[in-house]
């Protein structure tokens, strides 16, 4: 199998263009401890029958393409990737759309044809798999299929026995197009490929893909989940799937909100969605031209996710996304017993660990988020398979504090209070935030910030290296009896510390 081709993550969620968004205050969920569940009845839905995908072929001349930001050795987690053309004859939708999530769409008689790619990792061994696949809406938000939430969510895939499977769900990602922002620049390797298309980056792998619009986008995705449902050995092996779960980040994030409220009623096809950094909009159903226009979602109504889903819903949010240019804050909805919403203190919608060596060359001041964020979707996916698969929900969440002014409230040190905590917002050596800098580069306007606290500030804070060691130690550990961090990290949180930012 070709090794694929990783993008540098500039390209990813950060090209997201700039656009204004009014903010409100909202209603509240109370504060519980996360380690508390509560009991829910999942039923199985009676899904509705439908065409599913059809495997065309495995994918193995030319070269295999995806916008990683980070590398992971497959092979030496015991996984294999493959990839698949897929076909299929999709239908479009229309339909009231009101603010409460209770949509009512139908589809509009009309239908395109489409060919397109998927990417699957699954166990080598598929006596190891745990018969759960995540179904990734590909993230084209800079020109090129990217996969976020694989990069945040991969050490918990990997070490379940978790299998992904990748859809080229848009238009551009196949076809390519005109992008929000070029950030290339002068660089041909980023100009070679940004809003190229998979059809131009590597012809002879992907020259026979064709996507007839993101109108078609939704009942793609339904119909590649159907595909996976149904078992296909080509796609999974052996491996039988016990649950079938959406997941998706940013722009990816906005489509499964039009997902869950207009299209998941119909189809019924998946178990549960794990919604990731969305706005307070939705991604349109209908398109002007062949690709949404993600500008156009952004400025948006905002919209809730409906009350009346037979599946568990878990929103992740970033500081990033709740006030600010994505504007989830009207959107905001008091926990159901088939909805939750994490708000993490301290996290950027795009962040150090999720840019790599972008996020040091990016030339943001201050430098981009270093925040939890990689550590709490651990955490919240493994507390939404679990969900899936016992009915026992996870407890509902304290949200980020704001002000009925819409802004965040903040300690003397500039941390937000509220959400979710981390030993990283709970005992600083920085100021982590999820606001923008004073950069005016685009990378730069949903990273965040990483401000260092002063000598003075960490002197207050702490007595000694010991004394903030042991600040750190205790932290983690209440963090980890909430259920925000998975007690699988702990080795790693705490190795996270630094203690030689302390005065001796």
């Amino acid at each position: 199998m070709p090794k694929s081709r990783h993008l540098l993550a500039a390209l990813l969620t950060s090209t997201l263009v700039v656009a204004m968004a009014a903010c409100s205050s909202s209603d509240t969920t109370a504060e519980k401890p996360l380690s508390s569940t509560t009991s829910t009845t999942t039923t199985q839905p009676k899904r509705a029958e439908g065409p599913a995908a059809v495997v065309d072929k495995e994918l193995t001349a030319g070269s295999s393409f995806i916008g990683s930001s980070r590398s992971t050795d497959l092979e030496a987690e015991g996984y294999e990737q493959l990839e698949f053309q897929v076909s299929g004859s999709a239908n479009a939708y229309e339909g009231t759309q009101p603010e409460d999530g209770q949509w009512d769409l139908k589809t509009t008689g009309t239908e395109g044809e489409f060919v397109t790619r998927i990417m699957v990792r699954r166990p080598s061994d598929t006596t190891k798999a745990n018969g759960v696949v995540l179904v990734e809406w590909l993230n084209v938000s800079g020109g090129i299929d990217a996969d976020p939430d694989f990069a945040f969510m991969s050490k918990e895939i990997l070490r379940s026995g978790t299998t992904w499977v990748g859809v080229s769900a848009q238009h551009i990602g196949v076809e390519g197009g005109p992008t929000a922002i070029s950030l290339s620049g002068d660089n041909p390797m980023l100009s070679g490929i940004q809003g190229k298309g998979l059809k131009n980056i590597s012809p002879e792998r992907y020259g026979d893909l064709s996507h007839p619009g993101d109108q078609y986008s939704y009942d793609i995705y339904t119909q590649i989940a159907r595909l996976v449902r149904s078992g296909d050995s080509a796609v999974l092996a052996e491996i039988k799937p016990s649950a079938v779960i959406a997941v998706g980040e940013s722009q990816s994030g906005f489509a499964l909100t039009t997902y869950a409220n207009g299209i998941q009623p119909l189809t019924q096809a998946f178990d549960g969605f794990f919604i990731h950094s969305r706005g307070g909009a939705s991604l349109p159903l209908s398109v002007d031209g062949p690709s949404i226009d993600i500008t156009s979602a952004i400025s948006g109504d905002p919209v809730r996710i409906r009350t009346d889903l037979d599946v568990p819903v878990l929103m992740f949010q970033t500081e990033s996304d709740v006030v600010g240019l994505l504007n989830f804050l009207p959107a905001r909805q008091p926990d159901t017993d088939l909805i939750r919403t994490w708000e993490v203190a301290g996290t950027s919608h795009a962040d150090k660990f999720l840019l790599g060596p972008v996020g040091e060359l990016a030339g943001c001041e201050p430098p981009v988020n270093d925040g939890p964020q990689r550590f709490v979707v651990l955490a919240a996916l493994r507390s939404l398979l679990d969900w899936v698969d016992s009915g026992e929900a996870p407890s509902s969440t304290e949200p980020l504090e704001v002000d009925d002014a819409g802004k965040y409230v903040r300690d003397d040190f500039g941390i937000v209070k509220g959400g979710i905590r981390t030993p990283l917002v709970d005992t600083p050596v920085d100021m982590l935030s999820g606001e923008p800098g004073g950069s005016p580069s685009p990378i730069c306007f949903l990273t965040g910030q990483t401000v260092p606290l002063t000598p003075e500030q960490l002197s207050e804070l702490y007595e000694s290296e010991d004394d903030y060691l042991s600040q750190f130690e205790a932290a983690t550990d209440a963090a980890i009896s909430s259920g925000s961090v998975l007690s699988d990290e702990r080795a790693d949180l705490l190795a996270s510390a630094q203690p030689e930012r302390i005065a001796s």
